[in-house]
């Protein structure tokens, strides 16, 4: 009777764990990051889970972004209200965008007023992208908020299969709510129009110009909000430990683009809603020794 009962709840525990095969196919970016050392360990479609709460959705496609779906646009995007200190950084970013896979295509633009100030449309030259870079204006007035400055990016970003990325260079200062949480309404708004988009953003922390570029408190929480905006959309985030000048960029860019080269395309079948929206979802595996960096929503059209 024993025996019976255990193989009956062991049976059940396998059913709950059977992926759903019904159901509306979403796509995500999926960064692979090894918890210790350097060497990234390869993963097979197999060994990845996607859940909805305690649901696991069936998992479709795996597909390494490389070759023929190593499609790239890619957004540097920095605050014309950081201090001049940025200037030594510049030569980084530049040689960052020249050293893009070839087929990438690369765009960049200023946050200026609250939009995004679109210096270099999306090309292939890079050359073209690299001459597009200057220094910012530097007074903090140039940029209403870094977050309504990516979100007017990313709605105005038209879908085409390729992967799209941004790589935001600001101190992640918001005037426009102050600080002292995490309810930051135009955080959460750029961090929702990213997912809804299947946009990844990165950030890599440089301090404003005038009295808010050596304000402990204003640059902790700066430093808090890219750190939410990037976990939440599946990027990365490069901060200082909260205080000081313009930090060296160069192993930041070199981590952002050994990113791009450990990228899979994951689609899966998201139980279907009466309305489209934003759902939660979490991508995980069991293999030892490694990460899966996703977002932490995707968008989900509504069942028909």
């Amino acid at each position: 009777m024993a025996c019976l009962i255990l193989a009956a709840l062991g049976s059940r525990a396998i059913a709950q764990q059977t992926p759903n095969t019904n159901g509306t196919p979403v796509h995500m970016i999926v960064t692979v990051e090894p918890r210790k050392g350097s060497e990234v360990p390869v993963v097979n479609r197999e060994d990845v889970m996607v859940y909805e709460g305690k649901s696991r959705d069936q998992v479709t496609e795996w597909i390494p972004a490389q070759e023929d779906h190593a499609g790239l646009e890619f957004y540097v995007l920095i605050d014309d209200g950081s201090s001049p200190g940025l200037d030594p950084q510049l030569s980084d970013i530049k040689k960052f965008i020249a050293e893009l896979p070839s087929s990438a295509q690369v765009g960049v633009a200023y946050m200026q007023n609250g939009m995004a100030r679109i210096e270099q449309k999306l090309t292939s030259d890079h050359d073209l992208a690299t001459k597009a870079i200057r220094l910012p204006l530097g007074y903090f007035s140039a940029n209403a908020s870094p977050y309504f400055s990516l979100s007017d990016l990313v709605k105005r970003w038209a879908p085409d299969g390729n992967r799209h990325e941004v790589i935001m260079i600001t101190s992640g200062v918001d005037p426009y709510y102050g600080v002292g949480d995490t309810s930051d309404p135009y955080l959460t708004a750029a961090i929702g129009d990213s997912q809804r988009a299947g946009v990844v953003v990165s950030a890599i922390y440089t301090p404003g110009g005038g009295h808010f570029g050596h304000s402990y408190w204003i640059n902790y929480w700066g430093q808090i909000y890219l750190s939410k905006l990037t976990e939440e959309t599946g990027g990365e985030g490069y901060s200082i430990n909260f205080m000081g000048a313009s930090p060296d960029f160069s192993p930041y860019l070199k981590d952002a683009t050994n990113r791009l080269d450990h990228q899979y395309l994951l689609t899966f079948l998201a139980q279907p809603g009466k309305k489209s929206g934003l759902r939660p979802v979490k991508v995980r595996t069991e293999l030892h020794n490694v990460d899966l960096v996703a977002a932490h929503a995707v968008y989900v059209a509504a069942s028909q």
